[in-house]
């Protein structure tokens, strides 16, 4: 990553993006590309076709020794151990009170992989995780994992974050678009994953079918030098697959219509020393409802005060049944169309969906509600809007 004079880190496809016109906002410390054309077209082309989006934002850890498999699983809500070598998974990491500190999409491999991916590896043996945390949370996750490795240095962690830019392909037409650069043999199935196989264009990395937006898609690891190269081959499109470059803005519409959660949105650690304006956002893994990610049948930090903690508030879903402003984090829900009735709690994720046709959805942490029950969103100081309580995801 480079950074420019106003200190904002710049990712090695900066000047690729100046020149397709994107507009750069800062984001996290980064300047990146909100969009390029608009959120809108850049939304319905993923959905529809593939979008292009770089996310070397995000960081990339790599976690490496005897028992690691083992040693991950006791920190992280997932069963790591269940996870065979070659595919992904997703998982919370909660701190000793059961909060959700961040979440992270992870790979498992071994000696033979890592020995492709990366030059003079040293080969162990021994099994080896590949982690995303997210952009906020790089130098927080990384010391909290430092404080939890085991005393007799078995277990070493890599930041590998400034070395590596990591670019997702997303969308219906994506497998195409990656056999077309990068060759039939860097085609992973979904959740699954590899070192980057000898290809035309002598890109080398790490390549997995994940992303987040709930299409179907990979995400490319490369050394930096190698970013700006592989960004220009997708886009010259020459499977004719319709490829779109695609900013933050679409990225957020995307994970939200799946229902996907934001560190630092949906949820916050209280450790980042800001908990008193952030009270509502401090939650744990069952309070989010998630379908994957959470097995209850293995012990691992943060789970018995997790479970202690019962909330009567949940995470779920909300859909408009009538036209007003857009639903908005912060934006209070109420059980009746007084802005004076019981308030349920309030939205920590909404936007316009443009698959529905810019109906409004949002996430919100609720009290005393089910599924299908109506609810108002207070979505102006005037206006309370209709909505209906649903199970994401929204399409």
């Amino acid at each position: 990553m480079d950074v420019d004079d106003g200190e904002l880190s710049r990712t090695s496809c900066y000047n690729e993006h100046v020149l397709a016109g994107a507009n750069m906002v800062d984001f996290h410390g980064y300047e990146l590309p909100m969009w390029y054309s608009s959120i809108m077209e850049e939304h319905l082309a993923t959905r529809s076709k593939v979008g292009l989006f770089d996310v070397s934002h995000m960081g990339f850890f790599c976690f490496h020794g005897d028992n690691v498999r083992e040693w991950f699983e006791s920190i992280a809500t997932q069963k790591v151990t269940s996870i065979v070598v070659g595919k992904c998974g997703y998982t919370h990491f909660l701190d000793f009170d059961g909060n959700i500190i961040d979440d992270m999409i992870f790979a498992v491999t071994n000696d033979e992989e890592m020995s492709m991916f990366r030059k003079n590896w040293n080969n162990t043996g021994s099994p080896v995780i590949l982690g995303v945390p997210n952009a906020s949370m790089i130098d927080v996750m990384m010391d909290w994992y430092t404080s939890l490795l085991p005393s007799d240095g078995s277990i070493t962690i890599e930041n590998l974050s400034d070395e590596y830019s990591i670019l997702a392909l997303q969308g219906p037409n994506s497998k195409d678009v990656l056999i077309s650069v990068l060759g039939v043999e860097n085609n992973v199935n979904r959740f699954s994953c590899q070192a980057i196989k000898e290809n035309e264009l002598g890109i080398s990395g790490w390549i997995q079918g994940t992303g987040y937006t709930g299409e179907l898609g990979f995400e490319i690891f490369i050394p930096n030098s190698q970013a700006p190269v592989i960004w220009s081959e997708i886009l010259k499109d020459k499977s004719d697959s319709g490829v779109t470059p695609v900013g933050l803005g679409a990225r957020d519409t995307l994970r939200l219509e799946m229902g996907y959660l934001l560190s630092g949105q949906d949820f916050y650690w209280p450790g980042l020393g800001d908990s008193d304006s952030n009270t509502n956002l401090i939650r744990n893994s069952l309070e989010t409802q998630i379908p994957f990610g959470l097995e209850l049948e293995h012990d691992f930090l943060g789970k018995e005060n997790m479970i202690g903690k019962q909330s009567n508030e949940h995470l779920f879903g909300l859909e408009y049944l009538e036209r007003g402003p857009a639903p908005r984090p912060g934006h209070s829900v109420y059980s009746d169309s007084s802005i004076n009735s019981e308030s349920l709690g309030i939205i920590t994720s909404g936007a316009p969906s443009p698959s529905l046709g810019n109906k409004g959805i949002a996430l919100a942490y609720l009290n005393q509600v089910k599924i299908g029950d109506i609810v108002y969103v207070a979505a102006s100081k005037r206006k309370l809007i209709k909505a209906k309580i649903v199970v994401p995801p929204f399409i």
